[in-house]
């Protein structure tokens, strides 16, 4: 079950930083844009390591504050739930 978040994880962080590089290829093209609902949808199924490492490569989002404090916020509650999803019978 693990290697299949994992797996999971790892996909649709691949989808939410390359979404966020094509966004800012779009912004700097005056083109239409990807939805901001759709980068945080993605982060919030998993890609939130993605979306992080996009955001910071592409220089992207980065002056938005749900962005730039929001994901990392949204990364921490996703590796405590998968914490205590992993071990949290363990400890009890």
């Amino acid at each position: 079950m693990t290697k299949l978040i994992l797996y999971w994880c790892l996909a649709v962080s691949l989808a939410d930083f390359c979404l966020m590089g094509m966004d800012k290829y779009k912004a700097k093209k005056d083109l239409r844009r990807v939805p901001e609902k759709r980068l945080f949808l993605l982060a919030l199924l998993g890609g939130t390591p993605g979306a992080i490492l996009g955001m910071w490569t592409f220089r992207h989002k980065t002056r938005h504050w749900y962005f730039r404090w929001g994901l990392p916020v949204l990364l921490t509650l996703q590796l405590a739930l998968w914490f205590g999803w992993e071990y949290g019978a363990e400890l009890l």
